[in-house]
């Protein structure tokens, strides 16, 4: 993977599982837990984890749910289409937050 945001990325978050040992490990149990099938599917849960993380931009993420639902048997078109859905979402909430803008600009000009 790919160091996205500083130099030896991969370094400094084992000095961040090191520094804090029992909540790393929490962490990961947590994760683990949310990951394994239930109603939903692992895969169907990375398909999730993918479209949230092009909405939260953490290219970590995408890197690490892509492998993991490419692993569960997840196809490009699935995949894409989880993008799609964050597009959408994210395009969406910038719509209706202009809501806040119009209303901001209706106040300055009363």
């Amino acid at each position: 993977m790919a160091d996205f945001y500083v130099k030896d990325a991969a370094k400094h978050r084992q000095k961040l599982r090191r520094l804090k040992p029992e909540t790393a490990q929490a962490f990961a149990s947590f994760s683990e837990a949310v990951f394994k099938d239930g109603v939903l599917s692992s895969k169907v849960k990375n398909l999730i984890a993918i479209a949230v993380a092009h909405v939260t931009q953490c290219p970590w993420c995408i890197d690490g749910h892509v492998r993991g639902a490419k692993r569960l048997g997840a196809t490009d078109e699935e995949i894409a289409e989880a993008i799609y859905v964050a597009a959408e979402m994210r395009a969406g909430a910038a719509l209706s937050h202009g809501a806040i803008a119009m209303a901001t600009s209706e106040a300055q000009t009363q």
